[in-house]
């Protein structure tokens, strides 16, 4: 690695901030005849957190894996928990989810 890739490599990582990443998988409900409409409501709450600023990246997941969606919350992990459970789908158990502390660098995006 030459020298301005290294320090470019260090000011970056001085920049990092803490997140939380959650992983969503089906629950034991995911078959329930109400599953669909709480997912749908499911849906529009992370609309609501996203335009909070609390979960900026939303990655809903459509192929045969365990996973159905991956977030990346601004909160710690205490508060993402808490936002977690008052969820429709997790309170309902369509979806259940783990999380993971992560770090990662303010105004990183999708194109």
């Amino acid at each position: 690695m030459d020298k301005n890739t290294s320090e470019r490599l260090q000011q970056k990582f001085a920049t990092m901030k803490e997140y939380t990443l959650v992983l969503l998988k089906a629950g034991p409900n995911i078959e329930n005849d109400n599953a669909q409409q709480k997912i749908w409501e499911h849906g529009a709450r992370n609309l609501q957190l996203q335009n909070e600023g609390l979960m900026p990246i939303i990655c809903p997941i459509f192929d045969e894996s365990e996973l159905n969606g991956v977030a990346i919350f601004t909160t710690d992990e205490a508060t993402t928990e808490s936002l977690m459970k008052d969820d429709p789908a997790i309170q309902e158990g369509i979806f259940v989810f783990e999380m993971h502390p992560c770090k990662s660098f303010p105004g990183d995006r999708l194109p």
